[in-house]
């Protein structure tokens, strides 16, 4: 009986690092091989002290289209985006198709606060937060299938805002 939990510990402790390893793979793959999307952000409080030092974030296309009690609770945006990548939003869909030329899509969720397409925060080093305030754009890198990354932020001249 010893010997048999050992086995299924064993084996729950292997799939859990492989899942782990196939997750980090996938999501370094966004990353390099993403498309990026400079999201606009609306103004919200920079920063809040209660909780350290973070960015609250909420993208402008969020309330863009219809709104969201008449969408399902997960879907697709598409999108398009300008020569600075900086993204609009064309309509939303349940499906990956129909997607035309130059169009690109990023996956949604319905919350509370509203239309999600990726993560609405970004926590930065202690201290740096001012550097921060200038964020204009948030910068997703999104996959094929229309999975985002937060890769960071960007300020009114497209520029990455190093950490």
């Amino acid at each position: 009986m010893k010997n048999i939990k050992t086995i299924v510990i064993l084996f729950n402790l292997v799939c859990l690092i492989g899942y782990i390893n196939w997750a980090t793979f996938h999501k370094e793959k966004t990353i390099s091989d993403g498309t990026l999307m400079l999201f606009e952000l609306r103004p919200v409080d920079p920063r809040s002290w209660m909780q350290g030092d973070y960015m609250d974030l909420r993208y402008a296309v969020a309330t863009q289209g219809r709104s969201k009690s008449e969408l399902p609770k997960f879907g697709f945006g598409i999108v398009t985006l300008d020569e600075n990548n900086v993204v609009k939003l064309s309509r939303y869909q349940e499906s990956k198709t129909p997607l035309e030329e130059g169009e690109f899509l990023i996956k949604y969720a319905i919350h509370r606060r509203g239309v999600s397409f990726g993560a609405e925060s970004y926590f930065f080093e202690e201290g740096t937060g001012e550097r921060f305030e200038k964020g204009k754009y948030g910068g997703l890198r999104v996959d094929e299938e229309g999975k985002s990354i937060l890769i960071g932020l960007y300020d009114k001249d497209f520029k990455f805002i190093e950490l």
